[in-house]
Protein backbone atom coordinates (compact mmCIF):
# COMPACT_ATOMS: atom_id res chain seq x y z
CA UNK A 1 0.00 0.00 0.00
CA UNK A 2 2.88 2.20 0.97
CA UNK A 3 4.10 1.91 -2.92
CA UNK A 4 0.37 3.11 -4.32
CA UNK A 5 0.49 6.15 -2.25
CA UNK A 6 3.62 7.12 -2.89
CA UNK A 7 2.73 7.04 -6.70
CA UNK A 8 -0.31 8.38 -6.38
CA UNK A 9 1.52 11.31 -4.15
CA UNK A 10 3.73 11.84 -6.98
CA UNK A 11 1.49 11.89 -9.83
CA UNK A 12 -0.82 14.74 -8.00
CA UNK A 13 2.26 16.38 -7.57
CA UNK A 14 3.00 16.42 -11.12
CA UNK A 15 -0.85 17.35 -12.19
CA UNK A 16 -0.30 20.58 -10.19
CA UNK A 17 2.64 21.54 -11.40
CA UNK A 18 1.34 21.14 -14.95
CA UNK A 19 -1.93 23.09 -13.55
CA UNK A 20 0.48 26.33 -12.39
CA UNK A 21 2.20 25.54 -15.60
CA UNK A 22 -1.26 25.91 -17.92
CA UNK A 23 -2.58 28.78 -15.46
CA UNK A 24 0.43 30.83 -15.99
CA UNK A 25 0.36 30.27 -19.63
CA UNK A 26 -3.50 31.44 -19.67
CA UNK A 27 -2.58 34.53 -17.67
CA UNK A 28 0.42 35.74 -20.09
CA UNK A 29 -2.43 35.14 -23.09
CA UNK A 30 -4.64 37.34 -21.38
CA UNK A 31 -2.42 40.38 -20.68
CA UNK A 32 -1.44 39.84 -24.66
CA UNK A 33 -4.12 43.58 -25.24
CA UNK A 34 -3.55 42.03 -29.28
CA UNK A 35 -5.30 38.81 -28.39
CA UNK A 36 -9.07 39.42 -28.90
CA UNK A 37 -9.76 35.75 -29.28
CA UNK A 38 -7.21 33.39 -29.29
CA UNK A 39 -7.71 29.79 -30.13
CA UNK A 40 -4.41 28.82 -28.00
CA UNK A 41 -6.13 30.37 -24.95
CA UNK A 42 -9.07 28.16 -25.39
CA UNK A 43 -7.72 24.88 -25.91
CA UNK A 44 -5.30 26.12 -22.87
CA UNK A 45 -8.56 26.66 -20.70
CA UNK A 46 -9.53 23.37 -21.90
CA UNK A 47 -6.92 21.28 -20.86
CA UNK A 48 -6.91 23.73 -17.71
CA UNK A 49 -10.39 22.12 -16.90
CA UNK A 50 -9.69 18.43 -17.82
CA UNK A 51 -6.20 18.33 -15.67
CA UNK A 52 -8.18 19.92 -12.74
CA UNK A 53 -11.10 17.33 -13.44
CA UNK A 54 -8.24 14.37 -12.91
CA UNK A 55 -6.69 16.08 -10.19
CA UNK A 56 -9.23 16.03 -8.28
CA UNK A 57 -10.05 12.26 -9.13
CA UNK A 58 -6.40 12.11 -7.70
CA UNK A 59 -7.53 13.26 -4.85
CA UNK A 60 -10.01 11.55 -3.91
CA UNK A 61 -8.12 8.03 -4.92
CA UNK A 62 -5.47 9.09 -2.90
CA UNK A 63 -7.22 9.72 -0.06
CA UNK A 64 -9.67 6.57 -0.47
CA UNK A 65 -6.30 4.96 -0.26
CA UNK A 66 -5.15 5.71 2.54
CA UNK A 67 -8.27 5.31 4.39
CA UNK A 68 -8.72 1.74 3.24
CA UNK A 69 -8.51 -0.62 6.20
CA UNK A 70 -5.75 -2.78 6.05
CA UNK A 71 -3.81 -5.13 8.48
CA UNK A 72 0.06 -4.24 7.53
CA UNK A 73 1.52 -2.17 9.79
CA UNK A 74 2.05 1.21 8.27
CA UNK A 75 6.04 2.33 8.62
CA UNK A 76 4.76 6.39 9.65
CA UNK A 77 9.01 7.19 9.25
CA UNK A 78 8.37 6.84 5.55
CA UNK A 79 4.80 8.22 5.44
CA UNK A 80 6.12 11.68 6.98
CA UNK A 81 8.45 11.61 4.86
CA UNK A 82 6.47 11.41 1.75
CA UNK A 83 4.23 14.04 3.09
CA UNK A 84 7.48 16.42 4.05
CA UNK A 85 8.70 15.37 0.60
CA UNK A 86 5.68 16.79 -1.30
CA UNK A 87 5.55 20.32 0.60
CA UNK A 88 9.26 21.01 0.23
CA UNK A 89 8.71 20.29 -3.45
CA UNK A 90 5.83 22.41 -3.13
CA UNK A 91 7.54 25.04 -1.67
CA UNK A 92 10.96 25.38 -3.43
CA UNK A 93 9.83 23.70 -6.84
CA UNK A 94 13.09 24.94 -8.52
CA UNK A 95 15.28 23.31 -6.39
CA UNK A 96 17.41 20.07 -7.80
CA UNK A 97 17.38 17.28 -5.27
CA UNK A 98 16.52 19.48 -1.65
CA UNK A 99 17.53 17.51 1.36
CA UNK A 100 14.86 15.50 2.98
CA UNK A 101 15.62 14.61 6.87
CA UNK A 102 12.56 13.14 9.35
CA UNK A 103 13.99 11.50 12.03
CA UNK A 104 12.06 10.18 15.28
CA UNK A 105 12.16 13.08 18.01
CA UNK A 106 14.84 12.53 20.33
CA UNK A 107 13.23 13.99 23.45
CA UNK A 108 9.52 13.17 23.49
CA UNK A 109 8.63 16.58 24.75
CA UNK A 110 9.22 18.52 21.75
CA UNK A 111 6.80 15.55 19.90
CA UNK A 112 6.83 12.09 18.10
CA UNK A 113 9.20 13.50 15.25
CA UNK A 114 11.60 15.82 13.60
CA UNK A 115 11.92 17.36 9.87
CA UNK A 116 15.32 18.84 10.06
CA UNK A 117 15.52 19.66 5.96
CA UNK A 118 14.86 23.43 6.22
CA UNK A 119 18.79 23.96 7.45
CA UNK A 120 20.18 22.17 4.36
CA UNK A 121 17.56 23.89 1.85
CA UNK A 122 18.78 27.06 3.27
CA UNK A 123 22.36 26.31 2.60
CA UNK A 124 21.48 25.24 -1.17
CA UNK A 125 19.44 28.61 -1.45
CA UNK A 126 22.37 30.23 0.04
CA UNK A 127 24.47 29.04 -2.81
CA UNK A 128 21.85 30.40 -5.34
CA UNK A 129 22.58 33.78 -3.71
CA UNK A 130 18.81 33.65 -1.99
CA UNK A 131 19.38 34.31 1.97
CA UNK A 132 16.60 32.83 3.41
CA UNK A 133 16.65 31.97 7.21
CA UNK A 134 15.83 27.94 8.42
CA UNK A 135 13.37 29.54 10.36
CA UNK A 136 11.44 31.37 7.34
CA UNK A 137 12.00 27.69 5.38
CA UNK A 138 10.36 26.00 8.06
CA UNK A 139 7.33 28.05 7.90
CA UNK A 140 7.07 28.07 4.14
CA UNK A 141 7.43 23.95 4.05
CA UNK A 142 4.62 23.80 6.97
CA UNK A 143 2.20 25.71 5.21
CA UNK A 144 2.82 23.44 2.26
CA UNK A 145 1.90 20.05 4.25
CA UNK A 146 -0.60 18.15 2.59
CA UNK A 147 -3.90 17.50 4.66
CA UNK A 148 -3.23 13.86 5.75
CA UNK A 149 -4.52 11.68 9.07
CA UNK A 150 -1.15 11.21 10.64
CA UNK A 151 0.15 14.76 11.76
CA UNK A 152 -1.97 16.82 14.81
CA UNK A 153 0.41 19.41 14.93
CA UNK A 154 3.84 20.73 13.85
CA UNK A 155 5.83 23.30 16.02
CA UNK A 156 9.06 25.29 14.84
CA UNK A 157 11.82 25.58 16.91
CA UNK A 158 15.18 26.51 17.43
CA UNK A 159 16.57 27.44 14.25
CA UNK A 160 14.46 25.56 11.99
CA UNK A 161 13.64 22.52 13.55
CA UNK A 162 9.74 21.19 12.89
CA UNK A 163 8.42 19.10 15.90
CA UNK A 164 6.00 16.98 14.43
CA UNK A 165 2.70 15.32 17.23
CA UNK A 166 0.75 12.38 15.51
CA UNK A 167 -2.44 12.41 15.98
CA UNK A 168 -3.72 10.28 19.07
CA UNK A 169 -6.45 8.35 17.15
CA UNK A 170 -3.98 7.38 14.22
CA UNK A 171 -1.50 5.94 17.00
CA UNK A 172 -4.45 4.33 19.21
CA UNK A 173 -5.92 2.95 15.79
CA UNK A 174 -2.31 1.69 14.97
CA UNK A 175 -2.04 -0.11 18.35
CA UNK A 176 -5.15 -1.75 18.29
CA UNK A 177 -4.20 -3.10 14.40
CA UNK A 178 -0.74 -4.68 16.08
CA UNK A 179 -2.53 -5.93 18.92
CA UNK A 180 -5.49 -7.65 16.93
CA UNK A 181 -3.33 -8.39 13.49
CA UNK A 182 0.37 -8.71 15.39
CA UNK A 183 3.05 -7.85 13.25
CA UNK A 184 2.51 -7.74 9.57
CA UNK A 185 4.68 -5.98 7.44
CA UNK A 186 3.94 -4.04 4.13
CA UNK A 187 3.43 -6.75 0.91
CA UNK A 188 7.20 -6.41 -0.65
CA UNK A 189 7.21 -9.34 -2.69
CA UNK A 190 3.58 -9.55 -4.53
CA UNK A 191 4.30 -11.41 -7.77
CA UNK A 192 7.92 -11.81 -7.23
CA UNK A 193 9.80 -15.24 -6.83
CA UNK A 194 12.97 -16.00 -4.50
CA UNK A 195 15.30 -18.39 -4.53
CA UNK A 196 17.38 -19.34 -1.84
CA UNK A 197 20.08 -22.21 -2.18
CA UNK A 198 21.19 -23.34 1.03
CA UNK A 199 22.56 -26.37 2.90
CA UNK A 200 23.84 -28.36 0.14
CA UNK A 201 25.49 -31.13 1.50
CA UNK A 202 27.00 -34.09 -0.33
CA UNK A 203 25.73 -37.13 -1.15
CA UNK A 204 27.81 -40.46 0.78
CA UNK A 205 28.87 -37.96 3.26
CA UNK A 206 27.17 -37.14 6.48
CA UNK A 207 26.12 -33.81 7.21
CA UNK A 208 28.89 -31.76 9.64
CA UNK A 209 28.78 -29.20 11.55
CA UNK A 210 30.18 -26.52 8.47
CA UNK A 211 26.50 -27.21 7.20
CA UNK A 212 24.47 -25.62 10.08
CA UNK A 213 25.36 -22.22 9.97
CA UNK A 214 24.38 -22.51 5.44
CA UNK A 215 21.06 -24.73 7.00
CA UNK A 216 20.06 -22.19 9.39
CA UNK A 217 20.83 -19.07 7.56
CA UNK A 218 19.07 -19.86 4.64
CA UNK A 219 15.91 -21.07 6.52
CA UNK A 220 15.52 -18.01 8.44
CA UNK A 221 16.10 -15.92 5.35
CA UNK A 222 13.29 -17.99 3.13
CA UNK A 223 10.78 -17.29 6.12
CA UNK A 224 11.63 -13.55 5.92
CA UNK A 225 11.07 -13.47 3.05
CA UNK A 226 7.50 -15.80 2.98
CA UNK A 227 6.48 -13.21 5.79
CA UNK A 228 7.02 -9.87 3.21
CA UNK A 229 4.55 -11.55 0.69
CA UNK A 230 7.32 -13.27 -1.25
CA UNK A 231 7.06 -16.69 -3.05
CA UNK A 232 10.14 -18.84 -1.76
CA UNK A 233 11.54 -21.64 -3.50
CA UNK A 234 14.29 -23.48 -1.32
CA UNK A 235 16.85 -25.54 -3.28
CA UNK A 236 19.05 -28.09 -1.73
CA UNK A 237 21.79 -28.19 -4.25
CA UNK A 238 23.28 -31.50 -3.11
CA UNK A 239 26.96 -32.96 -4.38
CA UNK A 240 25.03 -35.75 -5.82
CA UNK A 241 27.20 -36.36 -9.07
CA UNK A 242 30.97 -36.65 -10.14
CA UNK A 243 34.01 -39.51 -10.24
CA UNK A 244 33.41 -40.07 -6.62
CA UNK A 245 30.48 -42.17 -6.99
CA UNK A 246 32.43 -44.13 -9.63
CA UNK A 247 34.23 -45.69 -6.81
CA UNK A 248 31.14 -45.93 -4.25
CA UNK A 249 29.70 -47.93 -7.00
CA UNK A 250 32.12 -50.41 -7.47
CA UNK A 251 32.24 -50.93 -3.78
CA UNK A 252 28.82 -51.41 -3.48
CA UNK A 253 28.77 -53.92 -6.63
CA UNK A 254 31.75 -55.81 -4.49
CA UNK A 255 30.32 -55.68 -1.11
CA UNK A 256 26.62 -56.26 -2.20
CA UNK A 257 26.68 -57.90 -5.66
CA UNK A 258 22.77 -58.69 -5.49
CA UNK A 259 21.46 -55.02 -4.90
CA UNK A 260 19.54 -55.07 -7.87
CA UNK A 261 17.54 -57.59 -6.45
CA UNK A 262 17.88 -57.44 -2.26
CA UNK A 263 18.20 -53.77 -1.18
CA UNK A 264 21.54 -53.53 0.74
CA UNK A 265 22.06 -52.68 4.58
CA UNK A 266 24.77 -49.93 3.99
CA UNK A 267 24.09 -48.62 7.18
CA UNK A 268 27.35 -46.43 8.05
CA UNK A 269 27.47 -44.37 4.31
CA UNK A 270 30.65 -42.33 6.40
CA UNK A 271 32.15 -45.79 6.95
CA UNK A 272 31.26 -47.29 3.64
CA UNK A 273 32.66 -43.85 1.55
CA UNK A 274 36.06 -44.00 3.78
CA UNK A 275 36.33 -48.28 2.61
CA UNK A 276 35.81 -47.42 -1.07
CA UNK A 277 37.94 -43.62 -0.98
CA UNK A 278 40.78 -46.18 0.43
CA UNK A 279 40.18 -49.12 -2.12
CA UNK A 280 40.34 -46.26 -4.24
CA UNK A 281 43.68 -44.69 -3.35
CA UNK A 282 45.69 -48.16 -3.13
CA UNK A 283 44.13 -50.96 -5.80
CA UNK A 284 44.58 -50.10 -9.49
CA UNK A 285 42.13 -52.47 -10.72
CA UNK A 286 39.70 -50.91 -8.20
CA UNK A 287 39.93 -47.49 -9.86
CA UNK A 288 40.24 -48.44 -13.13
CA UNK A 289 36.67 -50.42 -12.40
CA UNK A 290 35.71 -46.93 -10.85
CA UNK A 291 36.45 -45.07 -13.77
CA UNK A 292 34.24 -47.44 -16.14
CA UNK A 293 31.06 -46.93 -13.49
CA UNK A 294 31.50 -42.92 -14.41
CA UNK A 295 31.13 -43.73 -17.62
CA UNK A 296 28.40 -45.57 -17.45
CA UNK A 297 26.73 -43.47 -15.13
CA UNK A 298 26.87 -40.35 -17.19
CA UNK A 299 25.44 -42.84 -20.11
CA UNK A 300 22.46 -43.58 -17.57
CA UNK A 301 23.66 -46.95 -17.98
CA UNK A 302 20.22 -48.91 -15.55
CA UNK A 303 21.85 -51.14 -13.42
CA UNK A 304 24.64 -48.03 -12.57
CA UNK A 305 21.49 -45.74 -12.50
CA UNK A 306 19.89 -47.84 -9.58
CA UNK A 307 23.14 -48.13 -7.64
CA UNK A 308 23.22 -44.54 -7.92
CA UNK A 309 20.04 -44.09 -6.48
CA UNK A 310 20.26 -46.49 -3.56
CA UNK A 311 23.44 -44.43 -2.24
CA UNK A 312 21.50 -41.17 -2.82
CA UNK A 313 18.00 -42.65 -0.91
CA UNK A 314 20.41 -43.16 2.19
CA UNK A 315 22.10 -40.35 2.04
CA UNK A 316 18.80 -38.43 1.82
CA UNK A 317 17.24 -40.15 4.76
CA UNK A 318 20.33 -39.02 6.86
CA UNK A 319 19.78 -35.29 5.59
CA UNK A 320 16.23 -35.96 6.45
CA UNK A 321 16.56 -36.71 9.91
CA UNK A 322 18.71 -33.63 10.80
CA UNK A 323 16.12 -31.34 8.27
CA UNK A 324 13.10 -32.81 10.17
CA UNK A 325 14.50 -32.15 13.66
CA UNK A 326 15.67 -28.34 12.88
CA UNK A 327 12.17 -27.28 10.46
CA UNK A 328 13.87 -27.21 8.18
CA UNK A 329 11.71 -27.16 4.51
CA UNK A 330 14.10 -27.85 1.04
CA UNK A 331 13.40 -28.83 -2.59
CA UNK A 332 16.50 -31.30 -3.39
CA UNK A 333 17.92 -30.55 -6.53
CA UNK A 334 21.29 -31.61 -6.90
CA UNK A 335 24.15 -31.28 -9.65
CA UNK A 336 22.87 -34.66 -11.41
CA UNK A 337 19.65 -32.15 -12.30
CA UNK A 338 22.20 -29.61 -14.65
CA UNK A 339 23.91 -32.17 -16.60
CA UNK A 340 21.79 -32.12 -19.46
CA UNK A 341 21.79 -28.84 -19.77
CA UNK A 342 25.83 -28.38 -19.48
CA UNK A 343 26.59 -29.25 -22.73
CA UNK A 344 25.15 -26.50 -24.24
CA UNK A 345 26.18 -23.74 -21.59
CA UNK A 346 29.76 -24.56 -22.67
CA UNK A 347 28.20 -24.44 -26.72
CA UNK A 348 26.62 -21.12 -25.74
CA UNK A 349 29.72 -19.92 -24.24
CA UNK A 350 31.76 -21.42 -27.27
CA UNK A 351 29.80 -19.50 -29.60
CA UNK A 352 29.75 -16.30 -28.62
CA UNK A 353 33.75 -16.28 -28.32
CA UNK A 354 34.31 -16.31 -24.57
CA UNK A 355 35.99 -19.85 -24.28
CA UNK A 356 39.97 -20.18 -24.64
CA UNK A 357 41.78 -23.71 -24.40
CA UNK A 358 44.61 -23.80 -21.57
CA UNK A 359 46.65 -27.15 -21.20
CA UNK A 360 43.60 -29.35 -22.60
CA UNK A 361 41.17 -27.10 -20.49
CA UNK A 362 38.03 -24.91 -21.66
CA UNK A 363 38.28 -21.77 -19.81
CA UNK A 364 36.46 -18.98 -19.48
CA UNK A 365 37.80 -15.47 -18.06
CA UNK A 366 35.97 -13.06 -16.86
CA UNK A 367 36.18 -8.88 -16.71
CA UNK A 368 37.30 -7.87 -13.21
CA UNK A 369 37.92 -11.16 -11.63
CA UNK A 370 41.22 -12.94 -11.38
CA UNK A 371 40.52 -16.59 -11.42
CA UNK A 372 39.10 -17.60 -14.69
CA UNK A 373 36.08 -20.50 -14.58
CA UNK A 374 37.12 -23.75 -15.98
CA UNK A 375 33.88 -25.13 -17.54
CA UNK A 376 35.31 -28.52 -19.11
CA UNK A 377 38.50 -30.45 -17.66
CA UNK A 378 41.25 -31.65 -19.70
CA UNK A 379 39.55 -35.07 -19.61
CA UNK A 380 36.32 -33.93 -21.50
CA UNK A 381 34.55 -33.76 -17.77
CA UNK A 382 32.40 -30.89 -16.60
CA UNK A 383 33.00 -29.46 -13.30
CA UNK A 384 31.62 -27.35 -10.70
CA UNK A 385 31.68 -24.20 -12.43
CA UNK A 386 29.93 -25.34 -15.87
CA UNK A 387 27.19 -27.07 -12.88
CA UNK A 388 27.10 -23.57 -11.04
CA UNK A 389 26.28 -21.73 -14.76
CA UNK A 390 24.14 -24.05 -15.87
CA UNK A 391 21.89 -23.90 -12.27
CA UNK A 392 22.33 -20.33 -12.45
CA UNK A 393 20.52 -19.93 -16.47
CA UNK A 394 17.71 -22.30 -15.31
CA UNK A 395 16.91 -20.42 -12.27
CA UNK A 396 16.71 -17.47 -14.16
CA UNK A 397 15.25 -18.32 -17.49
CA UNK A 398 12.76 -21.46 -16.29
CA UNK A 399 11.67 -20.44 -12.87
CA UNK A 400 12.06 -16.79 -14.06
CA UNK A 401 13.56 -15.83 -10.44
CA UNK A 402 13.51 -12.25 -9.41
CA UNK A 403 15.87 -12.73 -6.79
CA UNK A 404 18.81 -15.95 -6.38
CA UNK A 405 20.05 -15.67 -3.22
CA UNK A 406 23.39 -18.45 -2.48
CA UNK A 407 23.89 -19.37 1.62
CA UNK A 408 27.38 -20.51 1.10
CA UNK A 409 30.55 -19.24 3.22
CA UNK A 410 33.07 -16.62 2.99
CA UNK A 411 35.36 -19.33 1.33
CA UNK A 412 33.39 -19.46 -2.01
CA UNK A 413 33.00 -15.88 -2.44
CA UNK A 414 35.41 -15.42 -5.07
CA UNK A 415 33.85 -18.61 -7.22
CA UNK A 416 30.35 -17.07 -7.01
CA UNK A 417 31.48 -13.42 -7.86
CA UNK A 418 32.91 -14.87 -11.02
CA UNK A 419 29.81 -17.21 -12.11
CA UNK A 420 27.30 -14.09 -11.21
CA UNK A 421 30.13 -12.15 -13.74
CA UNK A 422 29.91 -14.87 -16.17
CA UNK A 423 26.38 -14.52 -16.13
CA UNK A 424 26.50 -10.55 -16.59
CA UNK A 425 29.09 -10.97 -19.45
CA UNK A 426 26.92 -13.27 -21.40
CA UNK A 427 23.92 -11.54 -21.17
CA UNK A 428 21.75 -13.80 -19.07
CA UNK A 429 20.39 -11.23 -16.76
CA UNK A 430 20.85 -7.37 -15.55
CA UNK A 431 22.01 -7.25 -12.12
CA UNK A 432 19.56 -3.74 -11.92
CA UNK A 433 16.46 -6.11 -12.84
CA UNK A 434 17.56 -9.35 -11.00
CA UNK A 435 19.21 -9.25 -7.61
CA UNK A 436 21.28 -12.20 -7.34
CA UNK A 437 23.65 -12.81 -4.13
CA UNK A 438 26.27 -14.64 -2.24
CA UNK A 439 25.19 -14.68 1.45
CA UNK A 440 28.41 -15.56 2.81
CA UNK A 441 29.28 -16.41 6.29
CA UNK A 442 32.39 -17.33 9.08
CA UNK A 443 32.93 -20.50 10.26
CA UNK A 444 31.94 -22.51 13.53
CA UNK A 445 35.00 -22.35 16.27
CA UNK A 446 35.71 -24.75 19.04
CA UNK A 447 36.16 -23.18 22.37
CA UNK A 448 39.75 -22.97 21.43
CA UNK A 449 39.00 -20.74 18.94
CA UNK A 450 40.15 -23.22 16.30
CA UNK A 451 38.20 -25.13 13.74
CA UNK A 452 35.07 -27.24 15.57
CA UNK A 453 36.52 -30.54 15.47
CA UNK A 454 36.54 -33.91 17.50
CA UNK A 455 39.25 -34.86 20.10
CA UNK A 456 40.51 -37.20 16.81
CA UNK A 457 40.50 -33.89 14.82
CA UNK A 458 37.72 -35.38 12.64
CA UNK A 459 34.62 -32.62 11.68
CA UNK A 460 32.06 -32.38 14.53
CA UNK A 461 29.00 -34.67 12.05
CA UNK A 462 25.68 -32.87 12.87
CA UNK A 463 23.61 -35.24 13.99
CA UNK A 464 26.26 -35.68 17.29
CA UNK A 465 26.09 -31.79 17.80
CA UNK A 466 22.19 -32.32 17.51
CA UNK A 467 21.99 -35.18 20.05
CA UNK A 468 24.52 -33.14 22.66
CA UNK A 469 22.38 -30.37 22.57
CA UNK A 470 19.31 -32.50 23.47
CA UNK A 471 21.21 -34.37 25.99
CA UNK A 472 22.38 -30.96 28.00
CA UNK A 473 18.75 -29.47 27.33
CA UNK A 474 17.51 -32.02 29.79
CA UNK A 475 20.06 -32.00 32.31
CA UNK A 476 19.39 -28.13 32.32
CA UNK A 477 15.56 -28.58 32.67
CA UNK A 478 16.04 -31.36 35.35
CA UNK A 479 18.71 -28.97 37.03
CA UNK A 480 15.50 -26.49 37.20
CA UNK A 481 13.12 -29.02 38.17
CA UNK A 482 10.70 -29.01 35.38
CA UNK A 483 10.46 -32.82 34.99
CA UNK A 484 8.61 -32.64 38.41
CA UNK A 485 6.00 -30.42 37.18
CA UNK A 486 5.90 -31.39 33.48
CA UNK A 487 3.96 -34.34 32.15
CA UNK A 488 6.80 -36.63 30.16
CA UNK A 489 5.34 -35.47 26.73
CA UNK A 490 5.59 -31.69 27.49
CA UNK A 491 9.06 -32.59 29.18
CA UNK A 492 10.06 -33.70 25.51
CA UNK A 493 8.95 -30.84 24.35
CA UNK A 494 10.49 -28.64 26.19
CA UNK A 495 13.88 -30.29 25.88
CA UNK A 496 13.97 -30.49 21.74
CA UNK A 497 12.68 -26.45 22.02
CA UNK A 498 15.51 -25.54 24.35
CA UNK A 499 17.84 -27.27 22.23
CA UNK A 500 17.28 -26.59 18.87
CA UNK A 501 16.31 -23.12 19.90
CA UNK A 502 19.56 -21.83 21.82
CA UNK A 503 21.55 -23.59 18.74
CA UNK A 504 19.74 -21.64 16.14
CA UNK A 505 19.79 -18.26 18.28
CA UNK A 506 23.40 -18.67 19.15
CA UNK A 507 24.08 -19.02 15.35
CA UNK A 508 21.78 -15.90 13.98
CA UNK A 509 22.89 -13.24 16.93
CA UNK A 510 26.43 -13.65 15.58
CA UNK A 511 27.60 -11.24 12.98
CA UNK A 512 26.90 -13.18 9.92
CA UNK A 513 30.28 -12.58 8.38
CA UNK A 514 32.39 -13.22 11.88
CA UNK A 515 34.01 -16.49 13.27
CA UNK A 516 31.77 -17.58 15.86
CA UNK A 517 32.66 -20.37 18.85
CA UNK A 518 30.34 -22.77 19.71
CA UNK A 519 30.01 -22.91 23.32
CA UNK A 520 26.88 -25.03 24.86
CA UNK A 521 27.60 -23.78 28.04
CA UNK A 522 26.60 -20.08 26.61
CA UNK A 523 23.95 -21.19 24.49
CA UNK A 524 21.80 -22.65 27.43
CA UNK A 525 22.73 -19.74 29.91
CA UNK A 526 19.25 -18.44 31.32
CA UNK A 527 21.03 -14.96 31.56
CA UNK A 528 22.38 -12.62 28.81
CA UNK A 529 21.40 -13.09 24.88
CA UNK A 530 20.45 -16.10 24.48
CA UNK A 531 17.13 -17.89 22.94
CA UNK A 532 16.93 -19.97 26.75
CA UNK A 533 16.64 -16.43 28.43
CA UNK A 534 14.34 -14.89 25.71
CA UNK A 535 12.36 -18.43 26.04
CA UNK A 536 12.16 -18.50 29.66
CA UNK A 537 11.01 -14.39 29.25
CA UNK A 538 7.94 -15.19 27.03
CA UNK A 539 6.57 -18.53 28.97
CA UNK A 540 6.37 -15.81 31.93
CA UNK A 541 4.91 -13.20 30.18
CA UNK A 542 2.42 -16.26 28.27
CA UNK A 543 1.83 -18.19 31.53
CA UNK A 544 2.86 -16.93 34.67
CA UNK A 545 1.95 -13.18 34.20
CA UNK A 546 -1.14 -13.91 31.99
CA UNK A 547 -2.27 -16.91 34.21
CA UNK A 548 -2.50 -14.88 37.24
CA UNK A 549 -4.31 -11.70 35.76
CA UNK A 550 -6.99 -14.20 34.55
CA UNK A 551 -5.91 -12.48 30.93
CA UNK A 552 -5.66 -14.61 27.77
CA UNK A 553 -5.08 -13.72 24.07
CA UNK A 554 -8.89 -13.76 22.67
CA UNK A 555 -9.33 -11.40 25.80
CA UNK A 556 -6.92 -8.69 24.60
CA UNK A 557 -7.85 -9.14 21.21
CA UNK A 558 -11.32 -8.17 22.06
CA UNK A 559 -10.34 -5.70 24.47
CA UNK A 560 -8.24 -3.79 21.40
CA UNK A 561 -11.12 -4.56 19.21
CA UNK A 562 -13.79 -3.01 21.72
CA UNK A 563 -11.58 -0.03 23.29
CA UNK A 564 -11.65 2.92 21.00
CA UNK A 565 -9.38 4.97 23.14
CA UNK A 566 -6.23 3.73 24.58
CA UNK A 567 -4.77 7.00 25.97
CA UNK A 568 -5.93 9.29 28.32
CA UNK A 569 -2.66 12.20 28.94
CA UNK A 570 -0.59 13.16 26.65
CA UNK A 571 1.79 10.74 27.93
CA UNK A 572 0.15 7.54 27.25
CA UNK A 573 0.45 8.60 23.43
CA UNK A 574 3.88 9.01 23.76
CA UNK A 575 4.05 5.35 24.99
CA UNK A 576 1.89 4.33 22.04
CA UNK A 577 4.25 5.98 19.70
CA UNK A 578 7.55 3.92 20.65
CA UNK A 579 5.88 1.46 19.14
CA UNK A 580 6.13 3.33 15.36
CA UNK A 581 9.02 5.78 15.80
CA UNK A 582 11.59 3.18 15.09
CA UNK A 583 12.32 3.44 11.48
CA UNK A 584 11.85 -0.01 9.66
CA UNK A 585 14.25 -0.14 7.12
CA UNK A 586 14.89 -4.34 7.41
CA UNK A 587 12.30 -4.23 4.47
CA UNK A 588 14.52 -2.41 2.36
CA UNK A 589 17.06 -5.54 2.94
CA UNK A 590 14.68 -7.68 1.28
CA UNK A 591 13.75 -5.90 -1.65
Amino acid sequence: MDGLVAQCSARLLQQEKEIKSLTAEIDRLKNCSYLEASPSLEQLREENLKLKYRLNILRRSLQAERKRPTKNMININSRLQELFGCAIKAAYPDLENPPLVVTPSQQPKFGDYQCNSAMGISQMLKAKEQKVSPREIAENITKHLPNNEYIDRVEIAGPGFINVHLRKDFVSEQLTNLLVNGVQLPVLGENEKVIVDFSSPNIAKEMHVGHLRSTIIGESMSRLFEFAGYNVLRLNHVGDWGTQFGMLIAHLQDKFPDYLTVSPPIGDLQAFYKESKKRFDTEEEFKKRAYECVVLLQSKNPDIMKAWNLICDVSREEFNKIYDALDITLIERGESFYQDRMKDIVKEFEDKGFVQVDDGRKIVFVPGCSVPLTIVKSDGGYTYDTSDLAAIKQRLFEEKANKIIYVVDNGQATHFQTVFAAAQMIGWYDPKVTRVAHVGFGVVLGEDKKKFKTRSGETVRLMDLLEEGLRRSMDKLKEKERDKVLTEEELKAAQTSVAYGCIKYADLSHNRLNDYVFSFDKMLDDRGNTAAYLLYAFTRISTSIARLANIDEEMLQRAARETKDHFGPREGVETGTVHFTVPRNPTEDLR
